[in-house]
């Protein structure tokens, strides 16, 4: 499987299955359930920064060839085609599900142990104790290739009977505005700018989706659940409850089951000063229309980074009606799925993501 950008390809790491029939489990042992901590530990200082304009770590090369795990896209480099008229540049790929860990290196790093049960991708090294420095420096990738060593993770799926529910398979969508739109400058002169577009910050972290440490937060990143297949309804389903109706376990005439996606969005405005906060939202936010009508970044969030959807696909079964999120037992009696977040820490090798941006994100109007 290769994973294209632009002109190159990412070749390696593990191959996903989007078609297979078979519900991946792994047992989990039971123990106590963790209580809901109220606060916080306070984040890491801010590393050294290398950028005059905004914070950012000091970037950590990767510890192997890069060009061995590069090779021309569709095997002759040819850079993909405009976008036009799509307005918004878009580099995709696939993962794999990786290590299940109750540990959070965002909340509570270095507690292993201290979160409720998490599913990663991406580095298949990520724990409580990661850092920026930890995450470029080791690791192997589900998401196809150690050029991508960043972590995602989210709250694992429960099936109700001491198993978790291993996805089938990850897909993440990065899109940003390309950087010759004016509405990617503040100072282009065009009156409805979006903000300052750059790329993705080194060190950056954030958690978005449900509030578990301010349940009576407004959930951010248009959290849903869907359901695909053939004989499953689409749509945008607000809890896993919601979506189950129109999802049915039974094995599809055509020999396939339906699969459940939990989708949420990253934000896309940051603040240029911190690569985390202590609530490990403030330093990051989304656009909005507001009165004046266009989509913009709030004036305390000025810079634009590249974005993020994340869906994360399940094979249903016959316990599809006791489902539901690890997070969902530290608010007794919610919805099945009302707690949905997920985290990310980015690790991604410069050269690589500058490839994609300049090949993917930045070719949308050309």
């Amino acid at each position: 499987m290769a994973l294209m950008v632009g002109a190159l390809a990412v070749v390696g790491g593990m191959a996903t299955s989007e078609t297979s029939g078979q519900l991946a489990r792994l047992s989990i042992k039971p123990v106590a359930k963790p209580k809901p901590r109220i606060q916080p530990p306070p984040p890491t200082p801010p590393p050294p920064t290398t950028n005059a304009l905004y914070t950012e770590a000091t970037f950590i090369p990767s510890n192997f060839d890069m060009n061995s795990e590069l090779t021309p896209a569709w095997g002759s480099g040819i850079i993909p085609p405009s976008a036009s008229p799509d307005v918004v540049g878009a580099f995709r790929f696939a993962c794999n599900a990786g290590q299940l860990l109750r540990d959070d290196p965002i909340a509570f790093p270095g507690q292993p142990g201290g979160s409720h049960l998490h599913q990663f991708f991406g580095n298949a090294a990520a724990n409580a104790s990661s850092t920026y420095s930890s995450l470029r420096q080791s690791g192997a990738s589900t998401c196809m290739s150690p050029l991508n060593r960043s972590a995602y993770w989210m709250p694992a799926m429960l099936d109700g009977k001491g198993s978790a529910v291993r996805p089938d398979f990850v897909t993440i969508y990065y899109k940003r505005r390309p950087i010759s739109d004016p509405k990617c400058s503040l100072a282009s002169g065009d009156p409805a700018a979006e903000g300052n577009c750059i790329p993705l910050p080194n060190g950056l972290r954030f958690i978005f989706g449900y509030n578990m440490l301010n349940p009576a937060d407004t959930p951010t990143g248009a959290a849903y659940f869907n359901c695909d297949g053939a004989t499953a309804t689409q749509g945008h389903y607000p809890t896993i409850t919601a979506a189950m109706a129109f999802c049915p376990t039974k094995q599809n005439p055509d020999g396939s089951f339906n699969k459940l996606g939990a989708v949420i969005n990253a934000p896309s405005c940051w603040d240029g000063k911190n690569l985390d906060s202590a609530d490990h939202r403030s330093h990051v936010a989304y656009p909005g229309y507001g009165w004046w009508g266009y989509l913009k970044c709030p004036a305390t969030h000025p810079f634009v980074i590249p974005t993020f959807t994340m869906g994360v696909w399940y094979t249903v079964d016959q316990n599809l009606g006791t489902w539901h999120l690890s997070s969902d037992e530290m608010m007794p009696g919610v919805t099945p799925g009302t707690t949905f977040h997920a985290d990310w820490f980015g690790a991604w090798d410069n050269n690589v993501e500058a490839m994609w941006i300049d090949n993917c994100t930045n070719m949308a109007n050309k």
